[in-house]
């Protein structure tokens, strides 16, 4: 009924296997025991490899008898379709095998990958949460202004979208190797961005408020450390490509991608973002210059 799956495998197979082997391998004899069969034949079943290394009854059954291991195997879907294969394969265990009567554990690597994968990516968006707060705690104590707060949040949100856009374009999948992605280069990225907007805070205070000449020499004092950093960083990461397995190959494509939109972004949106948002303010500060 799952096109995902493939036919699984029990004791109900060694058993039927049992009795195909007893009557010399006939396939016409592919079938669960008869009640009269079944004294022989599942002693048979139990002691055909019973003193040797590889006891059959071990994979299906474990030593008190008590419980069963049923085996498939899954295609490899993606972790979104695993998700939905897990709870259509939940609700047809829990048709089966009633809750009251049985216990059912489901195991094996693919669901322990699905799991990780959906707990990184869990992690991943709490902990981006959690920074884009405290960027924007800081810029409001050093502002007092939701604006300059909403120009370094946006800043740093849209190189990742920009990532995001790119991986879902080309296909990339969302693993362990390519969500370390997000959050090395947001880190890098917040560095830059507090770096200039400190330096434009300290300029605006030394500048009596004047906003075009402060946001000019904060770009002059933090710009070429930026690019130099970035570009080290973009060249460091890119060396990763050079890797022959392919989770390495797309950590360093996408973190020096990330790097590059970053560092444009806080070389030209960032400056660009608070020079729309104190418009008056420049205006104001022109109009002043033209008096004189």
């Amino acid at each position: 009924e799952m096109p995902e799956l493939a036919k699984p495998v029990s004791i109900v197979n060694l058993v039927k296997y049992s009795k195909q082997a007893f009557y010399n391998g006939n396939p016409e004899y592919y079938q669960l025991p008869t009640s009269q069969e079944q004294t022989f034949i599942l002693s048979y079943a139990k002691n055909a490899t019973k003193n040797s290394k590889e006891n059959l009854m071990k994979a299906y059954v474990d030593s008190t008898g008590q419980y069963a291991r049923i085996t498939t195997f899954m295609k490899d879907i993606g972790t979104d379709e695993m998700a939905k294969v897990e709870k259509k394969l939940h609700s047809k265990i829990d048709e089966i095998f009633p809750k009251d009567r049985y216990e059912v554990t489901v195991t094996g690597k693919a669901l322990v990958f699905q799991k990780g994968t959906s707990y990184l990516v869990d992690n991943l968006i709490e902990s981006l949460i959690f920074a884009i707060l405290v960027i924007a705690v800081l810029m409001l104590y050093l502002f007092r202004s939701f604006k300059m707060v909403f120009a370094s949040v946006i800043t740093n949100i849209l190189p990742l979208c920009i990532t995001s856009g790119l991986m879902g374009y080309f296909g990339i999948p969302l693993k362990p190797s390519t969500i370390l992605v997000f959050s090395i280069a947001f880190g890098i990225s917040v560095d830059n961005a507090i770096q200039f907007m400190a330096k434009y805070h300290h300029d605006l205070v030394q500048n009596n408020g004047k906003v075009k000449k402060s946001v000019f020499s904060a770009l002059r004092e933090t710009g070429i450390s930026t690019f130099y950093t970035s570009v080290v960083l973009i060249l460091g990461f890119a060396t990763f490509t050079l890797s022959s397995f392919s989770g390495t190959i797309a950590l360093g494509g996408l973190i020096s991608c990330t790097l590059a939109f970053a560092m444009f972004a806080n070389l030209l949106v960032l400056p660009a973002l608070v020079l729309t948002f104190e418009k008056k303010k420049a205006k104001k500060e022109d109009l002043e210059n033209l008096e004189k």
